[in-house]
């Protein structure tokens, strides 16, 4: 991981270590190095944003950076991340750029680039524009008509997106009534087209008003319990949750429990494996995937891959062997034939398909993936050296061996550090919930009495 590009892109507070300059040299160095790969010619990158505050003011700064080294620019407007991935390939830019941090609370941001396949940018290309960064090396600034312009889309583009993603499906999801969470995210701007194409699928839409500062508050992916109440008392077919970028998605069942990535991942997985669309009847999951879909995969012949936390880990399994479906316990989850990123859209439009077509509740779907208790619990550190410290001490090593061997078998126990904020994250899985938090509880002790 370098300096400057985390796990998932540039991030931070904005204007506390993000800001309108940081997002210039960014665009300054992406246009340049991007220019160079293309050998010649103008390179054009597609730009979309989520609806933060300050998604405007880095998006500002970076389009002058892009236009200054003499980049093109098409200007998509709040638009979710997979969105930008899409676009970037249908329309034949060499980049595109998302500002967005997700998840993440509104006063975060970051900036996000994919390559012209939609793939994120290598950590080599990642690598040169960090060098450019870091040590102030001077990008030619272009003059006189070699300045880049910047095209501002109209709906073209992100409704060429929504049509994409309704052909993925053969369903007309007809009689299914779903209630919908935008998060006051990116997909605020295209969730209601996309289901108001369904004529017979009745779809309602809450937090879809955005106002700079409500985006993931109370809402969303991350916070489920109104979600949850509202299904259950509206007798909802399901609910669907998306975060700030709508890059991924969880459910709520017609009992009010959470669907999670995990649980997707087995409904989807099994669904393909049964129609003889799973190749190596394979799909790929992360060391934070649940027990539970690790035993639903071995009752079901399945095979489950499990890489480092990261849709990039998984994307990059997924391709090297063929795979074709694989995602996070979060909801992150890739359908590689249709997406080359995580879309909480897609996910959701995979998932109601197959609904409809099981004739089953949505509860019946999933409850084959028996979801261990699990305990995250997260440890504030004081920067990435510290991080780095903790996760060598041979005092932190012993004391999860002696929780694991404590576990027998019956559960996991995983300590990491996060890639994007600074903490190390303690996971914990066991047959009851209070084994689970007392393990969880005392190795985060240990980690903050180091």
């Amino acid at each position: 991981m370098g300096k400057l590009f985390g796990t998932d892109g540039i991030r931070g507070v904005v204007n506390a270590g993000l800001d309108a300059e940081l997002a210039f040299q960014v665009g300054l160095a992406a246009a340049y190095v991007m220019a160079q790969e293309k050998e010649g010619g103008q390179p054009r990158f597609a730009i979309g944003k989520d609806t933060r505050i300050s998604s405007d003011l880095l998006e500002g700064a970076l389009i002058a950076g892009l236009c200054s080294a003499g980049a093109d620019v098409l200007h998509l407007g709040v638009i979710p991340t997979p969105g930008v991935a899409w676009v970037t390939v249908d329309s034949g830019c060499d980049a595109g750029i998302v500002i967005s941090a997700s998840h993440n609370p509104f006063e975060h941001n970051g900036i996000k680039i994919f390559n012209s396949q939609g793939f994120k940018l290598s950590d080599e290309l990642e690598g040169k524009i960090e060098d450019i960064i870091l040590n102030n090396v001077q990008v030619p600034r272009k003059t006189a008509g070699e300045i880049g312009r910047v095209v501002y889309a109209d709906q073209k583009e992100s409704q060429d997106y929504i049509d994409h993603l309704v052909s993925t499906i053969d369903s007309d999801l007809a009689g299914l009534h779903i209630l919908v969470d935008c998060a006051n995210g990116a997909s605020s701007a295209t969730a209601g087209r996309l289901f108001d194409q369904f004529d017979d699928l009745h779809a309602d839409i809450i937090n879809a008003d955005p106002d700079g500062v409500n985006i993931n508050s109370g809402c969303g992916s991350t916070h489920l319990d109104s979600l949850k109440a509202m299904v259950t008392a509206g007798n909802y077919d399901l609910g669907i949750a998306f975060d700030g970028d709508a890059d991924r998605c969880l459910m709520v069942d017609e009992t009010g429990e959470e669907i999670d990535g995990d649980q997707v991942i087995a409904a989807c997985g099994l669904d393909l494996l049964n129609r003889g669309k799973l190749p190596g009847s394979a799909i790929v999951g992360t060391v934070m995937s649940n027990l539970g879909l690790h035993v639903f995969c071995r009752e079901h012949g399945m095979e489950l891959f499990c890489t480092a936390v990261g849709d990039r880990n998984v994307l990059e399994k997924m391709e090297e062997s063929g795979y074709v479906l694989g995602g996070e316990q979060s909801g992150h989850t890739i359908f590689r034939k249709y997406a080359t990123t995580g879309d909480g859209q897609l996910t959701a439009l995979q998932f109601l398909a197959l609904l409809h077509r099981s004739g089953k509740k949505a509860s019946q779907l999933v409850e084959g993936c028996k979801r261990y208790p699990q305990v995250l619990i997260n440890v504030p550190v004081a920067d990435k050296a510290k991080k780095e410290a903790i996760m060598a001490a041979q005092t932190i090593q012993d004391a999860v061996a002696e929780q694991e061997a404590m576990l027998a078998g019956s559960g996991r126990v995983l300590v990491r550090p996060s890639g994007t904020e600074a903490l190390i994250r303690v996971m914990v899985e066991a047959s009851s919930q209070t084994d689970a938090q007392k393990i969880a509880e005392h190795l985060a002790n240990v980690i903050k009495n180091y």
